[in-house]
Order: C-alpha cells, then structure tokens, then sequence
C-alpha cells in the first residue's frame, strides 16, 4: 500500500550515479542514524483507495512528499531533477516546495510533492 517509489527511482541510472549503490533513498522516517550525504525520502501524508459498489477497489493514490538532502543547492538540485526525471513518466509532482537549510546538520533540502496512481 505503498506507491513503488523505490522500484521505480532504483531503476533509472541517474538516480543511482547521484544518490549511489545501494540507493540512499529512504521510505518516510527510516534513515541511518550516521546516513551518508545526499540522500533522498518520501513520506505519505495522504492517498486513498477508488470506492465502488459491489466491486473491490483497482486503483489506489498515493500524494507524498519527497525530500532531497545534501551539502549544497547544486547537489540536491541535481537529484531532485533526477527523481522528478525518473518519477514523471508514473506519475505527477503537485507541487514544488521549500529550500532550507538545516539549522543542526546544515545540509540543504529541496521538498517536492507527487500524486501516484497506483493500479492493484
């Protein structure tokens, strides 16, 4: 009940060239304690199965956030157009976020969102 995130992304070479092998892309919380700079992370905050009468859904969609973390604006710039490059073609980014730095690790990040449809 996940979008295939992971599969997909884990498949396209420039994802792999930048954030490496294994992939240090991560499903909503689960990051390394000592995680190794950049790496990216997608969290559901919503989503829902289609509803029908007298049949069992087929479809489900899936709205996540996906966070790219690194140690300049070139780094994850270059990944987020990595991830949106191999996410496109399955599904769409809503939306374009924020850029910030964070005050404790200082790496930057670059937050974007994405609605999947996901066929059962």
């Amino acid at each position: 009940m996940m979008a295939p995130v992971f599969e997909v992304c884990s498949k396209n070479d420039s994802v792999i060239a930048l954030l490496g092998s294994p992939l240090r892309l991560y499903p909503f919380a689960n990051i390394p304690q000592k995680v190794i700079y950049p790496y990216a992370r997608w969290q559901n905050y919503g989503g829902s199965a289609e509803q029908y009468l007298g049949n069992l859904p087929d479809v489900d969609t899936f709205s996540f956030q996906m966070d790219v973390f690194g140690p300049s604006a070139a780094v994850v710039t270059n990944i987020a157009k990595a991830l949106r490059d191999a996410i496109e073609p399955h599904a769409y980014i809503t939306r374009w976020g924020d850029q910030t730095r964070d005050d404790e690790t200082m790496s930057l990040r670059y937050s974007f969102d994405v609605d999947w449809i996901v066929l059962r």
